[in-house]
Formats: C-alpha cells, structure tokens, sequence
C-alpha cells in the first residue's frame, strides 16, 4: 500500500495535528523534526568518499543536532551539514536543545567490534516518543544491550547484511526491543551500489507492511501501534 499518511490507531473520524516528522534521507541518514522544531539528523553520510558508489545528495539546510554512529565515512559526515549543530558520540545521556539522547555500545560486526569496530545505537526521547537509530549494527543484542535500549516506539534498522545485520537478524533485533514501528535503512538502491541486499528481502512475506510513495513519516505517541509495524519510506535525497 502507497501514499497515504500513517495513522494506526486513531479512532475512526478523529483527527489531529501529527507532532514529530521522521524524515529518510537515504543510507542511514534521517532527518528527525520535533515538535518544537528541532532538527536532528542521524549519521550524515559523504558521496565523495564513495564517488559512483554512493549517490545521494547532501541535505540542504541548517540543522541542530547531529548522531554519529560511528567513524565510517558514510555515517560521519557532520561537516557537510548547515548551521552550527551539536555533534553526538559515545555512550551514555545526552541532552541537546528539547530532546534526550541514551547511547548504548555495541559492534559493527559479530566479532565484538574485530572486524569492523565499535557501533553506537542512539535512544532518541522527545514528544513523548522513543525512537532507536541503530547505527551499523553488525549483531542481534545481547540481553543486556537489548535491557540498555529498553522498548522503543520507532526502531531504526539496517537490514542490507554483508556490513551489518541482515533481514532475518533485523527482524530479531526489532523483536528484543519490542518496536511498535519498524523503518528500515541501509540497503541496496539505485543510489547506493554496496553489496546488500535490497529492502524487498526484509518485508518479503511480512504482515503489517506500508510501502510509502514519500520520504516522510508523521507520527505522535497516540499512533503507535501495539502490532508491528514495516514501514518503508523513499529516499530523499
């Protein structure tokens, strides 16, 4: 199903106004707008340390604050973002402008970090929502890392396999931390050639699944729903 807004379990005829925006750039990155206006993007990425490879373009205005997952040039790339933003690393509690921020270690691969080194997944608290961004995850949680993240309202997830973990391991994980909505990243399009796989292998043969004609997800507490959600959005940019 495509191009409709997302409103799960609002009462049939009741309406109103949606308070946070969920925005896919592409790759990992999103833009996340509060209600207040805040700007948050998680893991900006830099098309011209993978020329060819890795396409889309820069967003195009000032933001506030900004999560990295971790040091790889397609999660890094704060310095390619407008305004003045505060930049977020490591674990442990954050605070910046309206919004709290829990970072929670973990590996980029399932060798606890050997391979490809460490990865951060970001708790990001506002409007009454829990979104999980989860970085390059390389792993399914240990219980302790799953207790540290906690339930989440929007998980965040890589499903590409090969750099991360892939669809059977992300539908895992979204599981340990009982997400009421569930939006993939990092996986294969036409302007991203990296050898994962492509979103098609991770909601293939799932219930529940909204595949959107947009970028852009609205959505307030009230529409979470107690039945996971898939929802897919279009790159931006």
């Amino acid at each position: 199903m495509t191009g409709y807004r997302l409103r799960l379990i609002m009462p049939l005829g009741e309406r109103f106004e949606l308070d946070m925006k969920i925005k896919f750039l592409g790759h990992s990155s999103f833009l996340i707008t509060t209600s207040a206006g805040t700007k948050i993007v998680t893991d900006p990425y830099d098309p011209n340390a993978y020329p060819g490879t890795l396409t889309y373009s820069v967003l195009d205005e000032p933001v506030d604050v900004v999560t990295i997952s971790h040091e790889h040039s397609d999660h890094k790339a704060a310095h390619l973002l407008k305004g003045n933003p505060v930049i977020i690393r490591g674990n442990g509690k954050f605070g910046a402008e309206d919004v709290d921020f829990l970072g929670v270690e973990t590996f980029h691969d399932n060798e606890r970090g050997a391979k490809r080194g460490r990865n951060t997944v970001f708790v990001i608290s506002a409007d009454g929502l829990r979104i999980a961004h989860m970085g390059d995850l390389g792993h399914v949680l240990t219980s302790d890392q799953a207790a540290g993240i906690g339930a989440v309202d929007i998980a965040l997830i890589p499903i590409g396999g090969y750099f991360t973990i892939n669809a059977e391991q992300a539908q895992k994980v979204a599981c340990q931390i009982d997400a009421g909505i569930v939006i993939p990243m990092h996986y294969h399009t036409p302007k991203c050639s990296f050898p994962v796989a492509e979103v098609d292998d991770f909601i293939k043969g799932k219930p529940n699944v909204t595949v959107r004609a947009d970028s852009e997800l609205e959505v307030t507490a009230g529409d979470v729903p107690s039945k996971q959600q898939i929802v897919v959005l279009k790159p931006a940019l």
